[in-house]
């Protein structure tokens, strides 16, 4: 990082302070209140750091849709300076929102754009965001006096133990309804998944069989990338009654053949649509054509008879969103056959 950007950076007089280093149909969403933090301000910690805010954020810059769709949600459309990195279609109930935010990229964002934004808070759904080829690592953006919030969810390890990735994913809401103030709506929408997650775990009663699933997040070349154990993919289908047939990798998304696919004999196959990331086999008619155009694949009984389950790629990590993907998949499995109606 050169001297120039690094004190221009300072100058832009970000009133946060990151303090120590260890570790539906469409319809408007309401922008929430200013908010004010109470007494000498909040303090919370995001994966190992000690973030304090003085006052509320007022230009929050997120990193990819996941986080953007969160804040979204909590009516934070007028405290958001940027916003980058859309994978799939923004939900109808955030798209009136989503056009008061500047996109800063609609890809990745770099560190000069997201300096350039001046933002006072930096929220990602991803801990690999943070790296000096993309927009810095967590511990450069906090010498400029810029804190970063990451979810909760994509850092396990430094959680409590016993929590399940919703669990974790609910935390981040209550985290950030206490930063940006607005504790009453994060309660409320925690209230709502909580009420969504209990009605898929009951509805899971009536499964026959626990039927083995394979998620197909993406294509790249003849290399699919599936569901693995810590996957919030893999909690779903826990969730619903069904077996991840890749639960004993410990990745999230790892790489694996069609052939290893094959073998695991999936009885249905969960296809993720990122068309709007653009990339070959990204969109779930790549996926479909490959699947179906590779002779091994094309053998098996899932296949042949067409079990598919396709939900919006988005869905498929943790993000305000994820709760929708059950009864999706709920109602997937009922049309297969696994589920009565």
């Amino acid at each position: 990082m050169s001297r120039s950007v690094r004190v221009g950076a300072v100058a832009l007089a970000l009133s946060f302070t990151v303090v120590g280093c260890a570790e539906g149909p469409e319809k408007a969403r309401p922008a929430a209140a200013p908010g004010k933090a109470g007494g000498a301000g909040v303090e919370i910690r995001s994966c190992g750091r000690q973030l304090s805010f003085p006052q509320p954020p007022q230009r929050a810059v997120t990193l990819d849709q996941s986080a953007t769709e969160v804040l979204l949600e909590l009516g934070l459309q007028e405290r958001m300076a940027g916003t980058s990195n859309l994978k799939t279609k923004i939900a109808p109930e955030y798209r009136q929102a989503y056009t008061k935010v500047p996109v800063l990229s609609p890809k990745l964002l770099g560190g000069e754009q997201l300096r350039a934004a001046a933002p006072d808070l930096v929220v990602a759904g991803f801990n690999d965001h943070f790296t000096k080829d993309r927009t810095g690592t967590r511990e450069e953006l906090a010498e400029l006096g810029l804190p970063s919030y990451l979810s909760a969810v994509d850092c396990p390890k430094q959680n409590a133990a016993g929590k399940s990735p919703f669990d974790l994913l609910l935390d981040d809401y209550r985290s950030l309804g206490k930063v940006f103030g607005v504790e009453e709506r994060a309660a409320r929408l925690v209230s709502e998944q909580r009420a969504t997650l209990d009605r898929a775990a009951k509805e899971a009663a009536g499964v026959r069989g626990a039927p083995r699933v394979v998620w197909v997040y993406s294509v790249a070349g003849d290399a699919p990338y599936v569901a693995g154990r810590t996957a919030m993919a893999s909690e779903m289908s826990r969730i619903v009654g069904a077996k991840n047939v890749f639960d004993d990798l410990d990745e999230d998304w790892p790489s694996v053949s069609w052939e290893e696919i094959a073998e695991r004999k999936p009885d249905f196959v969960v296809v993720g649509d990122l068309s709007e990331r653009g990339k070959p086999g990204d969109s779930a008619a790549d996926k479909l054509a490959a699947i179906r155009g590779n002779p091994v694949m094309a053998q098996l009984e899932a296949v042949a008879e067409n079990r598919f389950v396709t939900i919006p790629g988005t869905e498929m990590d943790p993000s305000v969103r994820t709760v929708n993907a059950l009864p999706r998949l709920t109602d997937g499995m009922k049309d297969l056959g696994y589920a009565k109606r």
